[in-house]
């Protein structure tokens, strides 16, 4: 049976149990979970690491616990938006060069402990909504930097990255924004599926 890990804030978070591993949240990872659960029975286990607020310098001081110990077969990663956000207000946000130098250093002692572990990245996106229109050319320029950042990561250490950012522009077309990210940060249940199909589509691609 593979392990697989989910990594990130409060988009993978989605209301999990810190308490129960069988209560994966309300969001994408757990929707991964129930159509690779029916598609290959007995094959995977899950876990949710996910936490609210999380920015990477969070994640890498969670790199024991909450991954090492684990000992994940596959670790998803999506983070990057509180990077940006908590700048705003409490002026504790994580700059794109830092963003980079933590997140490769996350990865390097990541595949020095688990070598054969597969890892994905995801890229961070933000859509124009209640809680980003007001910072909305603050959060268009610097989301994008951090996304960047992440697919530079992705490609030094060869490893998986899912583009999200256009798949929810493309979405934002066919409907407003907050169909898709209720307040242009936080999937609706429609966010997570496109997500989720986003996930299993590189995840089936992975060598």
């Amino acid at each position: 049976m593979q392990t697989i890990l989910f990594q990130g804030d409060s988009i993978t978070d989605a209301g999990r149990s810190w308490e129960d591993d069988f209560n994966q949240g309300y969001g994408y990872p757990t929707l991964v979970r129930g159509a690779m659960g029916y598609d290959h029975p007995g094959e995977y286990k899950f876990y949710n690491r996910g936490i609210s607020g999380n920015r990477i310098v969070d994640l890498y001081s969670r790199i024991k616990i909450d991954f090492i110990n684990l000992k994940p077969d596959v670790i998803s990663i999506l983070i990057g938006i509180n990077d940006v956000w908590h700048e705003l207000g409490s002026h504790n946000g994580v700059d794109a060069d830092k963003f980079y130098k933590v997140y490769c250093m996350l990865i390097e002692e990541l595949q020095q402990a688990l070598p054969q572990a597969k890892i994905m990245i995801l890229e961070p996106f933000v859509l124009k909504a209640s809680a980003t229109q007001a910072d909305w050319d603050y959060f268009s320029t610097e989301v994008p930097k951090r996304a960047q950042k992440a697919k530079e990561v992705a490609d030094k250490y060869h490893l998986a990255f899912i583009p999200l950012q256009e798949r929810f522009n493309e979405a934002a077309k066919v409907c407003p924004a907050d169909y898709w990210l209720v307040d242009g940060v936080h999937p609706t249940t429609m966010g997570h599926e496109l997500i989720k199909r986003a996930w299993i589509q590189a995840f089936e691609s992975l060598a």
